[in-house]
Order: structure tokens, then C-alpha cells, then sequence
């Protein structure tokens, strides 16, 4: 894949985190398909003043997904040609690694009591995960841990801190990837 072809998919991940990040936290699972800009302005030329006409692509928000299990909403998403590429933001718990150490032993069958136990943790971190993919296979992830960093300032907040990285979630990328398949 070429440098720049990541590079534009990843700013493509950060728009789309931007994005949801402005509406704050505690939201539901994202997607988004990813457009010729030309081709969105063409369609939809009262739009000329809210897009950069010089950005290839346009990330448009899309309904919202079912509630239950993400893979399976997935796994039944068909994209139309038009659309050049996909995105999901979905929030998710993090935990340091040697803290898998510390959940209780469940049948991998018992997934929903899994994550509960992550989301109980004392030691987990809240994040948002955004996955991108493009036709051409391009893909990025951007992820930001919520109130994970500090500010460097007296009386340190906690600041949000963002990881960019395409191995992030290459499980997720692999499931988009088949959503833009013929």
C-alpha cells in the first residue's frame, strides 16, 4: 500500500474520530461510508459550503447500527460502488496487559460476561476506536483513552490521549474490509 494512500486513510480515521469525539462520550457504535467528494457535491450541491471540495473523500454518517452483536450488523452491510470506503467508531474498554491475569476464567461462549468483567475492572481505561478501510485495502485506526494522559500543567486534569496506529484493531479491519467486498 503506498505512504500516501495510508496517510489519507488515516486522516480519514481522525476526521471521523473529531467528529464523534464533539459529541462526547458514551455513544453508540458509528459507521460511516466514505465518498468521492466530487461526486457528494455533485449530487447534493447545497453542501458546497460544509465540505472541502479539494478532500478526495467525505466521510457521511450512516443510520444507526442494530443493537446486539457488532459482527453480525457487520456481516450484513453492502456497500453500493459508489461508496470507496468505510469507517466505525465504537467505544470500547482497554486494560493493561498483564491485567488479563486478573479476569475471572469464562467459556469464550460467554463473551457479554467477559466484557462486564473488563468494564469492572479498577484498572480500566475507557476509549473510543476508530477503524477505517478503503477499497484499494488501505486501512488506519485512530483510538483515544479517555482522561488517560496528563496536561503538564499544576493541578494536572486528566486529558484524553490518541494512539494512531493500523494494527490497533486488525480484527475490525479485516470486517470492514469484507463489508466493501462485491
Amino acid at each position: 500500500m503506498a505512504p500516501s494512500e495510508q496517510q489519507g486513510v488515516a486522516g480519514l480515521a481522525r476526521e471521523v474520530e473529531e467528529f464523534v469525539a464533539s459529541g462526547g462520550w458514551d455513544q453508540p457504535p458509528q459507521l460511516f461510508a466514505l465518498v468521492p467528494t466530487a461526486a457528494l457535491l455533485d449530487e447534493q450541491p447545497e453542501l458546497a459550503g460544509q465540505l472541502d471540495p479539494s478532500a478526495p473523500l467525505t466521510p457521511v454518517a450512516q443510520e444507526s447500527l442494530p443493537d446486539g452483536d457488532l459482527g453480525e450488523a457487520l456481516a450484513q452491510i453492502a456497500w453500493p460502488d459508489l461508496v470507496l470506503g468505510c469507517a466505525l467508531a465504537q467505544e470500547i474498554i482497554v486494560l493493561p496487559p498483564d491485567a488479563e491475569a486478573e479476569l475471572p476464567v469464562v467459556p469464550e461462549t460467554d463473551a457479554e460476561r467477559l466484557r462486564q468483567a473488563a468494564a469492572d475492572h479498577p484498572r480500566r481505561t475507557e476509549a473510543r476506536l476508530v477503524a477505517a478501510v478503503l477499497r484499494d485495502g488501505a486501512g488506519a485506526c485512530v483510538l483515544r483513552l479517555r482522561g488517560a494522559g496528563q496536561s503538564g500543567e499544576p493541578g494536572d486534569v486528566p486529558v484524553d490521549e490518541i494512539i494512531e496506529n493500523p494494527e490497533l484493531a486488525p480484527n475490525l479491519l479485516e470486517a470492514l474490509k469484507a463489508t466493501l467486498q462485491p
